[in-house]
């Protein structure tokens, strides 16, 4: 049984979860927001991009906070950023204040405060893991606390939609979204006492001997397998980050509507959930992280390509659904595993710098990709099919976007596939630390009494 509810681990939770759903909070309800703040979809969508590029800076900084200061600082200190910048989101939609033209730029405020909040609670689940869990469970307390994002995009998918059923509700959505950041704030705050549990759980908690931040970053960029699982996996993230803020765009033109469009979302984060779950397990048990994430970064590539045939055609559902749910179990699968994979590779580089730098990578990827997909789109004004609620600009077809994001996530598979190998270093340096353990204690007991 894992002990997730000992020390950091619940109370950090919450926080977790608090901020990914305020990242996509508008994404999919892109065309009522645009609508209601009378900007274009453009705009709407760098409510989601400025996440990837603030997380770009300030992610080094975060990974120097979580190897530094500590888990519970960082925890803290994410948790009362989230809670701030939700709460002034609010006043964007205030009618009293009289802000008018400058609503909008409230709101972008409160988004960007928000956004710092993200790279310092995405990074904590390796180090929670390895702080308070042992080595046989790593993988899985890995996987729950990294499961808060997918989670988090379900939440958003599916309350979004129900929320706003027309842009005059947009003030109700700010205000639901607003309730579990501030839990989590008097949570992580009032909960939180404990920086490392009284007893380490493993031997690498024990010696811990993590690399200053400096030094850690220049033996990652020095080492040819962390590079490469970086930008493989960090390119997967982006295009899963794309996925999820575009998609509602992406199926209205197509003459699906918002509440379908969440459905998708919802069915592709419960399936990677489950997929995470199942595999978090199973590598718990076999220690099988690389031939794990190499089967399912092949098989999310096949999925994306399946995406990109069956949702140009109209009137194709249940197959986009199936699909929807078949990408998002082997990819969102991936994450938490290969999360470990980038700590085993790098060992004694700190669990926040080599999985932090990770994220920034995908924030850099994720940022070139929206800009490439946004500009492949094609304007179709006149669309009698198209469900998409805009007043200006018309809706937009994604059909090529979503053929090159399909056509990436294979190239960066098959990438991976050839090119990635390492050894598990930090499983290694705790088998031999067991054994010179077990060693010293036999020599202990065969020494004679005087």
């Amino acid at each position: 049984m894992l002990n997730f509810c000992s020390g950091g681990g619940a109370h950090a939770y919450p926080s977790l979860l608090s901020t990914l759903q305020l990242w996509l909070t508008f994404a999919p309800v892109a065309d009522k927001a645009a609508v209601y703040f009378h900007i274009s979809l453009e705009m709407v969508n760098w409510l989601s991009i400025m996440y990837l590029l603030i997380s770009i800076p300030f992610g080094l900084v975060a990974t120097w906070v979580l190897d530094s200061v500590g888990l519970r600082s960082t925890v803290i200190l994410s948790a009362w950023l989230n809670m701030t910048g939700s709460v002034i989101r609010i006043f964007s939609v205030l009618k009293f204040l009289g802000l008018d033209s400058q609503s909008y730029w409230y709101l972008f405020t409160g988004q960007c405060l928000c956004a710092l909040a993200q790279p310092l609670i995405i990074f904590s689940p390796t180090k929670l893991a390895a702080l308070w869990f042992p080595d046989h469970q790593r993988a899985t307390a890995n996987m729950i606390a990294s499961m808060s994002n997918p989670l988090g995009i379900l939440i958003a998918n599916v309350l979004s939609p129900a929320l706003v059923p027309e842009g005059k509700h947009i003030p109700l959505m700010l205000g639901v979204y607003a309730i579990p950041a501030v839990t989590a704030c008097a949570v992580a705050t009032a909960g939180i006492h404990e920086k490392v549990p009284p007893t380490p759980p493993s031997a690498s908690a024990t010696n811990s001997s993590s690399q200053p931040f400096l030094t850690g970053l220049k033996m990652l960029l020095r080492n040819k397998p962390y590079i490469i699982l970086a930008v493989c996996f960090g390119g997967g993230i982006g295009i899963f980050t794309c996925f999820s803020a575009l998609l509602e765009q992406i199926l209205c033109e197509k003459g699906y509507s918002n509440e379908f469009a969440g459905l998708n979302g919802a069915l592709f984060t419960v399936c990677g959930l489950l997929g995470a779950l199942l595999l978090g397990l199973y590598v718990d048990r076999t220690r099988k992280f690389i031939e794990s994430t190499k089967i399912c970064f092949c098989l999310s590539a096949l999925a994306s390509i399946m995406f990109a045939v069956v949702s140009s055609p109209l009137h194709r559902a249940i197959t986009l659904a199936i699909t929807s749910s078949l990408f998002g179990f082997f990819g969102f699968a991936i994450y938490p595993i290969a999360m470990e994979l980038a700590v085993e590779c790098s060992y004694p580089v700190g669990e926040g710098t080599s999985t932090g730098l990770i994220f920034v990578a995908s924030q850099i990827e994720g940022v070139i990709l929206m800009i490439l997909l946004q500009a492949l789109t094609v304007c179709v004004s006149e669309d009698p099919s198209s469900t998409c609620a805009l007043d200006q600009d018309g809706a937009l077809d994604w059909t090529t976007p979503v053929l090159v994001l399909a056509g990436l996530c294979s190239a960066m598979a098959c990438f991976y596939v050839i090119f990635f190998h390492t050894d598990y270093k930090r499983l290694h340096a705790e088998t031999n630390s067991g054994d010179l353990v077990k060693a010293e204690d036999t020599a202990t007991a065969n020494v004679p009494e005087a």
